[in-house]
């Protein structure tokens, strides 16, 4: 039996029970569909708005209340309530009725009547830091817009110019231009970073089950062929994982897809790069489960090692935190994930538009590493084949 033909057989087998078993297909079909479309769904609005305020207003001035008004305006926040005294404000922060409050201390008009600083506090849970930090960008825009009205009217009434008011007001302009994701849009960055990052759990996982079922219920002679060769035991491994591959590949372009093309999207790079990036992260993540469960012969020990190989890949990637600023061996263990050269391959191409050249080499290392994974399983499926002992450990 040569490969072609191990290939053909173990793939016509594998459907058959696939199509026997449910919940086996639902791993790899509906279920990666839905938790990727509860992905979208969580960060389908795009950017945070409307986050609840209180304020404790202890100044009752007209000055206090257009601050409050300022607040409300503002695109990111919802002044949610109105607070009377600290220790309400603390309560509401304490059960996340609120994520911040702003405190107008008692004096506050008098204070800019009379041209000193004003003061302005704000409390807010630092724990939610995404929360946090877009509660504190509108807080200081509404402050800076009230403070440069305030003294814009106090010059004019001085006679200055306009246009020397401005210039005394910034002498040092600071221009920032934002070159990739300039919307700050969380479904381009969140969304389109964690939903690969599922498909890789699955994906691996599913590498794990397949193999590794098969040594559960001792079915491996029903598998391999004998005498087990290299080619026809390597076509068997391919048939075998080739389904699990299509259903996620399917999945997955269902999800690059909806994300880009499907919500007006369309990156500055090469898409049909990141799509091979994709399908090249799922052929590795599935042969690394196969490998997994050959080589330590346990469908337990195989699944615990995807849970610890892929469940932290996304917080190692350099997404949520920087690489720079880990620890030299978190660092090493970052480098050493599939998941982290994937991604930086999609950000590359979704946002960054850059040349090809700097992507290739890593969707050639993922496709090779695929290749390799692969090859280093099947000899040890061969020797496992002739060792019914090592079969239907769990």
């Amino acid at each position: 039996m040569g490969l072609l033909t191990g290939f053909i057989h173990a793939a016509r087998r594998e459907r058959e029970r696939l199509r026997a078993s449910p919940w086996d297909l639902a791993m790899i079909s509906w279920v990666p569909a839905l938790g990727a479309l509860l992905l979208w769904w969580i960060f389908s609005a795009g950017l945070p708005t409307q986050l609840p305020v209180g304020v404790l207003d202890q100044d009752h001035s007209a000055l206090s209340r257009q601050l409050v008004r300022l607040l409300d305006a503002a695109p990111g926040l919802r002044v949610a309530q109105a607070l009377s005294d600290p220790a309400q404000a603390q309560s509401a922060l304490r059960s996340d009725r609120l994520h911040a409050v702003v405190v107008i201390p008692e004096g506050f008009s008098e204070d800019v009547k009379r041209g000193h600083a004003a003061q302005v506090v704000l409390l807010h849970n630092a724990q939610l830091g995404t929360h946090s930090g877009l509660i504190q960008r509108d807080v200081r825009t509404v402050v800076g817009t009230l403070s440069a009205g305030i003294e814009m009217a106090a010059r004019n009434k001085r006679g200055e110019p306009a246009a020397t008011v401005r210039v005394a007001m910034e002498p040092v302009r600071s221009d920032l231009v934002t070159l990739f994701n300039p919307s700050l849009n969380y479904e381009q960055f969140l969304a389109a970073a964690l939903i690969p990052a599922l498909l890789h759990i699955l994906a691996m996982t599913a590498g794990a089950w397949t193999v590794g079922r098969e040594l559960r219920d001792g079915s491996i002679a029903d598998w391999l062929p004998e005498p087990a060769r290299l080619g026809s035991v390597t076509g068997a491994l391919l048939g075998k994982l080739v389904w699990p591959l299509l259903s996620l590949g399917g999945v997955a372009s269902l999800a690059l897809l909806g994300l880009t093309l499907g919500r007006g999207w369309h990156p500055p790079g090469q898409l049909g790069w990141v799509w091979l990036g994709l399908m090249a992260l799922l052929a590795l993540s599935i042969a690394l489960g196969a490998l997994a469960a050959t080589a330590t012969r346990s469908l337990r020990t195989a699944l615990s090692a995807t849970g610890f190989i892929t469940a932290p890949a996304f917080a190692f990637s350099g997404v949520g935190f920087p690489l720079v600023a880990m620890p030299a061996s978190a660092r090493a263990w970052a480098e050493a994930l599939p998941y982290t050269h994937y991604i930086r391959l999609q950000i590359e191409q979704l946002q960054m538009a850059a040349p090809l050249r700097e992507s290739a080499t890593t969707l050639a290392a993922l496709g090779l590493g695929a290749a390799l994974l692969l090859a280093l399983s099947a000899p040890l499926l061969i020797r496992l084949r002739g060792q019914p002992s090592q079969w239907g450990r769990r």
